[in-house]
């Protein structure tokens, strides 16, 4: 999730374990130690492929942070120890452990158990979700107003938790929908992602691969009976089979399950994560290779520029929410016509 709700959340435990003692101090304690674990964005692995996946490596790893809660409670014991030992472990563990549980809803994938297993990505819930975040930046308000507001922290967690809940149920009441029309359009062995569109969880997103194409279906919970629309996308094996033998595409292919593209521009193989953003702006591209007479040759890779999004981009997405516009094509990021389609 983003930092600002990861460190709302860091607060509202904080208050909610230990405010009546500390007061506002506990908060700010809180929202420091939420943000902890993303600070590993600072470091710099060498190359643009490393620096994407090992981000949510080892500082969201249980077998990190669960020793680390250890010297860190101790350390502010030590620094207020009107709290007991073991309210401060309570604190600071709860807060370092459900930062990455959370970011495990999100679709970016987090190395939970870092550094054995691949990482864990549900999809349940976009990385910023104002429904998910607002009790927790309420409650963290409330708190700084009138402290200790113990009950709002309490009811604020409840409340997000709640949220984190529906977003799973959500997730597959839209799964068991797609599944029918991707077995009528002919679909028999696929990998199915399935995650909700920016800033919501009423509108959902649904991307089928096959070793041959792609197929992507946007469908929401105010849709009308209209049947669903499947835009296709070629994958470009040939392509993906010249570069698969490349470390770091072999780690991407890793980090993101598969769920990439491959194209070629000039002299230069970019791959692109599909998983995150949406087709034509999708923020995750990377030169891997090029190629000359002599063949292709593996490069440091390189980050490209996320390409701008469509004027009007959030107006669409507001219409496709609503059901006030009954398709949205990913393709053109655009609304068709009467009688047309994508």
């Amino acid at each position: 999730m983003d930092s600002v709700t990861q460190a709302a959340l860091g607060a509202s435990i904080a208050g909610a374990v230990a405010g009546k003692t500390l007061g506002r101090s506990a908060v700010l304690t809180g929202a420091l130690l939420g943000t902890l674990p993303d600070l590993d964005v600072v470091i710099d692995y060498g190359t643009a492929v490393a620096n994407f996946t090992q981000h949510r490596g080892f500082s969201h790893s249980l077998l990190i942070l669960a020793p680390l809660s250890v010297l860190i409670a101790w350390a502010l014991w030590r620094w207020r120890p009107k709290v007991s030992f073991q309210r401060w472990l309570l604190l600071v563990g709860l807060i370092l452990i459900t930062h990455p549980i959370l970011d495990v809803f999100t679709t970016y994938g987090t190395q939970l158990f870092w550094p054995i297993g691949p990482p864990i990505a549900i999809s349940s819930i976009f990385i910023i979700d104002p429904l998910y975040s607002l009790p927790l930046l309420v409650a963290f308000i409330a708190f700084l107003i009138r402290p200790p507001a113990q009950k709002v922290m309490i009811v604020a967690l409840v409340l997000s938790s709640a949220y984190l809940g529906w977003t799973l149920l959500a997730q597959q009441i839209i799964t068991e929908r797609v599944k029918p029309a991707l077995a009528e359009a002919g679909l028999e062995s696929y990998q199915l992602l399935v995650q909700p569109m920016p800033f919501n969880s009423v509108l959902w997103r649904a991307t089928a691969i096959t070793g041959q194409t792609r197929i992507e279906i946007v469908t929401g919970f105010l849709d009308g009976e209209e049947p669903l629309t499947l835009e296709y996308f070629p994958r470009n094996p040939e392509l993906r089979q010249t570069v698969a033998g490349l470390p770091e595409v072999q780690r991407l292919e890793w980090f993101t399950g598969g769920f990439m593209q491959y194209s070629q521009s000039d002299n230069q193989i970019t791959v692109t994560d599909i998983r995150l953003g949406i087709p034509g702006a999708h923020p995750f591209r990377f030169v891997v290779a090029e190629t000359s007479e002599a063949g292709v040759t593996p490069v440091n890779s390189v980050q490209l520029p996320r390409p701008p999004l469509k004027p009007g981009a959030p107006d669409l997405l507001w219409a496709r929410i609503t059901g006030e516009a009954p398709v949205l094509c990913l393709t053109t990021l655009s609304i068709p016509g009467p009688g047309e389609g994508c």
